[in-house]
């Protein structure tokens, strides 16, 4: 039985390193950081990484707590321009290439997170 992408980039380790790291970023950025409540920025690591996870073939612990992913409706109440996605995708490739991962997998997670953060844009720019 061939492994699959959770599994090939190393698993749950990770993709926690991978947030930890993307998290680095975002709570030093200064258009980010204020969408994260200081209340909650552990919450939201958890809630990436087990989303992530989930995603690429891991536990199902994310939609066990959370129910289906709806990313769109869950990030509807904050104005994601271009901008934003641009800082995200800024902080989250950044994060990738610490991993020094296969280029293979580099490359197909690369591709997903910036896929996702263009279907996440729900406001013009400024």
């Amino acid at each position: 039985m061939s492994e699959n992408f959770y599994e090939a980039i190393g698993g749950a380790p990770v993709f926690e390193k991978l947030v930890d790291l993307f998290y680095e970023g975002v709570v030093t950025d200064p258009l980010l950081r204020p969408l994260y409540p200081d209340d909650d920025m552990e919450g939201a690591k958890e809630r990436l990484t087990l989303f992530l996870m989930q995603y690429w073939g891991g536990p199902g612990t994310y939609s066990e707590q959370r129910g289906h992913p709806r990313l769109r409706m869950r990030h509807a109440d904050f104005e994601i321009t271009g901008a934003e996605r641009d800082a995200w995708l800024k902080h989250m490739i950044f994060a990738v290439d610490a991993l020094e991962l296969a280029p293979d997998l580099h490359a197909e997670l690369s591709k997903y997170l910036e896929a996702a953060a263009f279907s996440l844009v729900n406001s013009p720019d400024r």
